[in-house]
């Protein structure tokens, strides 16, 4: 698929990851867990976008922004938990 669009909504207790592709949205939020974990609660996609990596993806952005902020993340969505289960690079981040 082609034309995918992640964004980041970060507010005082929380935020999400939405990827846009073809004019389908995949979500994912997250809770803020004190100043340094985020807690992965959420993560939804709708039949059109299942199975091309709309999931992944926005678990992977979180990583990529945690790593980067020195936070560390709690998965608690199955869906999310899973795919950061299966890659060791993201390992780094996990809480």
């Amino acid at each position: 698929m082609s034309d995918m669009v992640v964004s980041c909504e970060d507010g005082p207790t929380g935020g999400r990851y939405l990827t846009t592709i073809e004019g389908h949205t995949a979500g994912m939020t997250c809770s803020k867990a004190g100043a340094a974990r985020l807690i992965i609660d959420y993560s939804g996609v709708p039949d059109a976008l299942r199975g091309n990596g709309a999931r992944q993806t926005p678990v992977k952005r979180t990583a990529e922004d945690a790593r980067h902020a020195g936070d560390k993340i709690i998965p608690l969505c199955p869906f999310a938990k899973a795919p950061i289960e299966k890659r060791p690079e993201w390992h780094d981040v996990l809480a």
